[in-house]
């Protein structure tokens, strides 16, 4: 008797779909250029076919470095639908960076934008796994680069005809690699299928979505609205650099739904005295993630803002929970609850489970859980915990509690966390009552060295544009507003603060400057 064989629908089959049935419709949106969903397949197709060709097997790994646009997406789902795992790179990070990461990845090609191939020629005679023909320049010319369109030309339109199934790896993400060697987060097709699912649900995002892109495409959280847009069939409106008059004019012509924006551009759009001009009305869903969200700045969107504000706790390596918009005004300091059939647990340092309101280390669980940091079998050990039913849930390194209804609050990261004289002092607490001084646009607590407490808290602080205040008055000021143990050492006055491609402060940077400051 014959059954029915059901394969594993993937997200590149999903394209070829949209590329069939809604061949008209508009994929994406960029600056001056549009591509439909039936164009857009059959350039994908092409780079699949091509990559095919120069010998790409199922498997091998081809890191992309590029900034956002058209090129950058058929690229990536280019190597996705040629059976490749795609290794998409920070244009931010520095050449040396780069490069270690190239390797670490094993990639047989190297994909990458204009200005960053002459970066990237210096370390060419590293790059022992990638054959001359496998350098690609995406939006201009450099010698012994092909350009990405002349790439193309030799390569048939149509399906490459590459069976992939759930475990198959799909992309490799690294979360640093500005210092010793870069760490790889390994997904499968499994992985990135659900998650396009799973938050399009949670966000939800179908076709009828236009959701305007304003962060790199090579971060993970760009992805968070990114990668269901594109599995839903929706259309895509990306911009090649955030700019907030540009974004309000972009997101009221092309009539956008969904977008995900860092706590910092939201803050700079409230701060836009047009803003009301703008028919934002079919915006449905703005959501933030990537760093902290100040409860006052969340108010304030939710006063101003059309639409519904959700906020996302997650890491790269693949959990999360969301705060929706039926729970932002009774919970508003919390991230939210677990996604569904996923699942957060609080652990002491002995690895036990921690009642509500105790803080511990957060660990948490979901479908879209990596299987792996790429050819680093201790450190994948080392991010385990198990739960009573043996399931495998994320050590985060964040601390946090857990309410008695089950809603989850991100307390700091757990290498941040602060031990003066014994105590735990939670860094975000200080920075909560220092971003309410009228004169801080900004601030990074961090803990330093003290011979007498083992560590102090010292505020760092970006003023506002022309505030009187200096750094001693914002010390007196908010020190008599925190408990004794939390009261900082000095408050310090810098211009900007070091940050990765979403807008989160490193602080590991910050702490690194300012070591030998005496306590």
């Amino acid at each position: 008797m014959q059954r029915f064989q059901v394969p594993d629908v993937i997200i590149t089959d999903v394209i070829a779909s949209h590329g069939k049935w809604r061949a008209s419709k508009p994929a994406v949106i960029c600056e001056d250029d549009s591509i439909t969903w039936g164009d857009f397949n059959r350039r994908v197709n092409q780079a699949a076919n091509r990559l095919r060709a120069l010998g790409l097997a199922k498997g091998d790994k081809a890191s992309l470095l590029c900034g956002n646009c058209i090129e950058m997406l058929i690229s990536l789902f280019g190597i996705i639908k040629a059976g490749g795992v795609a290794v998409p790179l920070s244009v931010m990070v520095q050449g040396e960076s780069l490069a270690r990461m190239v390797v670490d990845s094993d990639s047989k090609f190297l994909l990458a934008q204009a200005p960053m191939a002459p970066v990237m020629n210096a370390f060419r005679d590293q790059f022992t796994a990638i054959a001359p023909e496998g350098y690609v320049v995406i939006g201009g010319q450099a010698p012994g680069w092909t350009p990405f369109y002349d790439f193309l030309l030799p390569a048939a339109d149509t399906e490459p005809g590459v069976r992939l199934v759930y475990e198959d790896p799909i992309n490799i993400m690294y979360t640093s690699g500005t210092t010793g060697v870069p760490k790889g987060i390994l997904h499968n097709h499994h992985n990135r299928t659900h998650f396009a699912l799973s938050f399009g649900m949670d966000f939800r995002c179908d076709s009828s979505a236009v959701s305007i892109v304003t962060t790199a495409l090579y971060a993970n959280g760009t992805w968070l609205t990114m990668l269901p847009t594109i599995f839903g069939g929706g259309t895509l409106v990306v911009m090649t650099k955030f700019e907030p008059q540009e974004f309000l004019a972009l997101a009221a012509r092309h009539r956008c739904t969904h977008t995900f924006m860092v706590p910092t551009q939201f803050t700079v759009l409230l701060e836009q005295e047009n803003f009301g001009q703008y028919d934002l009305s079919s915006m449905r869903v703005w959501l933030s993630a990537g760093s902290p969200f100040r409860p006052q700045t969340k108010r304030e969107v939710l006063e101003r803002f059309p639409g519904e504000l959700m906020e996302l706790w997650g890491l790269t390596e693949g959990v999360a929970t969301t705060l929706k918009p039926e729970h932002m005004r009774a919970k508003t300091e919390s991230v939210g609850l677990p996604l569904v059939g996923w699942d957060v647990a609080i652990i002491d340092e002995q690895g036990q489970r921690l009642p509500p309101n105790q803080s511990g280390e957060i660990v948490a669980f979901s479908v879209f859980l990596m299987p792996e940091y790429y050819k680093l079998p201790d450190k994948t050990q080392e991010a385990i915990w198990l739960d009573e039913q043996g399931r495998t849930f994320l050590r985060t390194g964040d601390m946090g509690k857990l309410d008695e209804d089950g809603f989850l609050y991100v307390l700091d990261r757990k290498k941040d966390m602060i031990i003066s004289g014994g105590i735990n002092i939670f860094a975000s607490d200080i920075e909560e009552v220092a971003a309410k001084h009228p004169a801080v646009a900004d601030v990074a607590v961090i803990g330093l060295p003290h011979p007498k407490w083992g560590e102090t808290p010292v505020a760092l602080v970006i003023p506002k544009p022309e505030a009187a205040a200096g750094a001693g008055e914002i010390k007196d000021w908010l020190n008599p507003r925190l408990a004794k143990y939390q009261r900082v050492s000095q408050v310090i006055i810098r211009q900007d603060f070091p940050r990765n491609v979403l807008g989160k402060v490193l602080k590991r940077e910050l702490r690194d400057e300012y070591q030998n400051l005496a306590g």
